[in-house]
């Protein structure tokens, strides 16, 4: 999935209001240089100016924490000593993994 910039999201808002960057400028008070520069990543924006521009261009800035997917290859380092397990070693190691879970989701 390609990153998303705070100049690409800028630019796809503008676009889709299909509004030029001295007209954003203009609703969003500020200088159509720094839209241009914003755009082009030449200056990485406040969350707050990036949230101003995108609601000038009649968008909502959403933020949110979403889990990383665990890919630390060290993780198969432990399928050796899994596959020595009993079937009865096993499940009580799902129970584990499964309380584990339940009790970070309710963080």
């Amino acid at each position: 999935m390609p990153s998303t910039t705070p100049g690409s999201l800028l630019r796809m808002a503008r676009a889709r209001a299909q509004l030029s960057q001295r007209a954003l400028a203009a609703r969003a008070g500020t200088a159509q240089s720094v839209v241009a520069r914003i755009e082009l990543g030449q200056t990485s924006p406040s969350c707050e100016t990036l949230a101003a521009l995108l609601h000038a261009s009649g968008f909502e800035l959403r933020m949110g924490l979403e889990a990383a997917p665990a890919c630390d290859m060290r993780m198969l380092d432990d399928v050796a000593r899994i596959q020595r397990l009993t079937p009865e070693q096993r499940l009580i190691e799902l129970g584990n993994a499964s309380r584990f879970f339940a009790a970070a989701e309710r963080i």
